[in-house]
């Protein structure tokens, strides 16, 4: 697969999993899954999840903890609580911003954001190492020489 697919791929990954944890949350407060109701709560984080994707550079390098993962979850919470609290959504009792609600959904998505690209990142891993073993070596071959070729050489885009 190449690093143009993977790109798409971890945007689809990661909106997917954006819109699902606004599901979780809908679901879990009694609120109707209506689009707009979803569109109302889903897109302060899409909104940070795409300043994120932009500015991490995330459609080279889709796979990294650091930076795509790491600034993908970071800026969806942030950018995600800012505009939820400039558009009085998710105000309970008064406070604009429940410290429970900014723990879960820090948690959740992060979870959600990093946690699929381990999972991807070690089956590619173990791809390589199978394809490795069942590769007759060439002993002349100077990448076998090559400390930089890691199981996810080659495999694993942006590693």
């Amino acid at each position: 697969m190449t690093d143009r697919t993977w790109g798409w791929l971890a945007a689809v990954i990661d909106v997917v999993l954006i819109i699902v944890f606004t599901l979780i949350g809908r679901s879990s407060h009694g609120e109707a899954t209506s689009l707009i109701g979803l569109w109302t709560t889903a897109y302060p984080f899409l909104a940070g999840w795409a300043i994120a994707y932009v500015t991490s550079g995330a459609w080279a390098r889709p796979l990294r903890f650091w930076p795509t993962g790491v600034v993908a979850w970071i800026l969806t919470v942030f950018v995600g609580m800012a505009i939820r609290v400039a558009t009085g959504q998710g105000v309970v009792d008064g406070n604009p911003l429940p410290i429970s609600f900014v723990i879960v959904a820090t948690i959740v998505l992060g979870v959600f954001l990093l946690g699929w690209r381990a999972i991807a990142r070690g089956a590619l891993r173990a791809v390589a190492r199978r394809q490795r073993r069942s590769a007759p070596a060439v002993e002349d071959d100077p990448a076998n020489d090559d400390p930089s070729t890691e199981p996810s050489a080659g495999v694993t885009p942006g590693s």
